[in-house]
């Protein structure tokens, strides 16, 4: 495993940083946003190539690896600029890629690596879970397509995309559909949720889907998604990575500037060690980030790399941040501190795009089956 980042590598983290520190003053700006990005943020991520990040060439896209788009995920988690990315640049285009008709994908590819369109997934329905059983909601035949009725919960981004990725059930299995969400029969409520991003409510009313807009065979739907989300949960683990490394900087910096007794209170062991326990956990958890995404990019099996590297990143952000309050003592807790910020997000990206729960299924099911 060669964890050496090349000097294209290098340059594309600072050139996201810049961006992402020049688009940081918009964070508490957008909280409860109901479009919940920054367009002017949006179009120069597209200036960049950094909307097809992964989408192949001939799509317009930038053709690049898991480990680079790792390196621009931990940007983003140390910078807490909300976007749509990971929903349509990542999982969205990963379904149509995998699974997506010559027609869909030049439809569709070109439009999201440009930045023009933005898609967002539904899939996560009321105490459904996270496994294919949780699909619920219903997909019956209606001539030439089906109509799908049934509710979708945590919708990234739902009012202000151009189609919804949705998964639901029919006599074959779950399958997946590009559903307009301006379409008759959908109604869109917005969610409050611990983060502060944007998340919607989605019921579906037997809403017409023609067939063209089936993505993938009936019945294959799950097996397309969950080879995308091996992706994603990687690159939501590099954010957390990202996130937490900043929360420990300004629990860090605060612990030397913050006195008590005359002297900083990093000085004092039980602050210090904290700290040495965070920066230990959170270079352990960047090695696993790493090592899942290299073997993504070099082709081998990486499922179990990459649900260890969601669930112990985003565990340790959670801590990191928890602990950083703590650092700050009631400061922490006050909106004009950053620290509540990462503490928010940390349990936000622990919870979304697979939970532990399931995490741990899948690295189990890896050691028992």
């Amino acid at each position: 495993m060669d964890l050496d980042f090349t000097d294209e590598q290098d340059m594309l983290r600072k050139a996201v940083r810049s961006l992402c520190e020049d688009a940081a003053e918009t964070v508490r700006q957008l909280e409860n946003d109901p479009r919940g990005y920054d367009d002017g943020f949006w179009q120069k991520l597209a200036s960049m190539g950094l909307c097809g990040l992964m989408v192949p060439e001939a799509y317009g896209g930038s053709a690049m690896g898991l480990l680079d788009a790792v390196v621009v995920y931990e940007e983003f988690g140390r910078s807490l600029v909300p976007s749509p990315h990971l929903a349509s640049s990542v999982v969205s285009a990963g379904v149509l890629m995998a699974g997506g008709s010559d027609a869909q994908r030049d439809t569709w590819l070109a439009r999201i690596a440009s930045g023009e369109a933005i898609l967002s997934p539904a899939w996560l329905e009321p105490d459904g879970g996270f496994g294919p059983a949780g699909v619920r909601v219903e997909a019956a035949p209606d001539g030439d397509g089906v109509t799908l009725t049934g509710t979708k919960r945590h919708v990234a981004f739902a009012a202000s995309v151009d189609r919804l990725v949705v998964l639901a059930r029919e006599p074959a299995g779950v399958s997946l559909f590009l559903v307009d969400p301006a379409a008759t029969g959908v109604t869109l409520s917005q969610q409050l949720s611990v983060a502060s991003d944007t998340q919607y409510r989605v019921d579906f009313d037997e809403v017409r889907v023609a067939d063209a807009d089936r993505i993938g065979d009936p019945g294959t739907g799950w097996d397309l998604w969950h080879a995308t989300m091996l992706d994603a949960i990687v690159l939501v683990a590099a954010q957390a990575i990202g996130g937490a490394e900043a929360s420990h900087a300004l629990a860090t910096e605060y612990a030397k500037v913050r006195h008590q007794f005359d002297k900083p209170i990093g000085s004092f062991q039980s602050i210090a060690h904290y700290l040495a326990d965070g920066i230990t956990a959170i270079d352990g958890g960047r090695v696993l980030v790493y090592q899942a995404a290299w073997a993504r990019d070099v082709g081998h099996d990486s499922e179990t790399l990459a649900a260890m590297a969601k669930l112990f990143a985003t565990q340790t952000c959670r801590d990191v941040s928890a602990t950083g309050i703590q650092i700050h003592g009631g400061l922490g807790f006050t909106v004009e501190c950053d620290a509540q910020l990462y503490f928010r997000r940390a349990k936000s990206w622990q919870l979304n795009w697979y939970d532990p729960a399931h995490l741990e299924e899948l690295i189990a099911g890896q050691l028992l089956d």
